[in-house]
């Protein structure tokens, strides 16, 4: 008998109030601390104002995508067992997985920033992803070269 199979439960959030995007409503729920949404808000406006005028780009909303667009991830590596050995196994990241990964890279990445308001870190980090650099560019980078060391198991995906 065939498994049943089950509908992805995954909730969209509402886009934010400003700038209408889903995008921005993640960034803000992910940057939320203790539930303080406002203070969350705030400061992701700010960074992506700031970053907008430092990067000379009129729309704050292109300038953050264009940066997250520089750190969602194509490929990740999974560990899977197989005849007693682990493997790191490469498969393609799609859909709202790409998304989550590169939301939580950004924002720890701004965070282990120190020294400077979290809208200040948030801003350095959006700035030096769109210039391909920074913490969480680097972590898309490294994650790349992992599946592309271990593209040999590829074919234990398979199964």
């Amino acid at each position: 008998m065939p498994r049943k199979t089950t509908k992805s439960l995954q909730r969209i959030p509402a886009p934010d109030r400003k700038y209408n995007s889903v995008l921005v409503q993640r960034l803000i729920n992910r940057s939320m601390r203790d539930g303080k949404k406002q203070a969350a808000e705030s400061a992701v406006y700010q960074a992506m104002e700031e970053a907008a005028k430092k990067l000379k780009i009129e729309d704050p909303l292109q300038a953050l995508e264009e940066a997250m667009g520089n750190v969602f991830p194509g490929v990740e590596v999974k560990s899977r067992r197989v005849g007693g050995a682990n493997y790191q196994i490469p498969f393609p990241v799609e859909g709202h997985r790409k998304t989550h990964l590169g939301m939580m890279w950004f924002v720890g990445a701004a965070r282990a920033r120190k020294g400077m308001p979290y809208w200040q870190r948030l801003m350095n980090e959006i700035v030096d992803a769109h210039h391909e650099a920074g913490a969480a560019v680097k972590k898309k980078e490294d994650t790349h070269k992992m599946a592309d060391a271990n593209r040999a198991f590829a074919h234990f995906a398979r199964f």
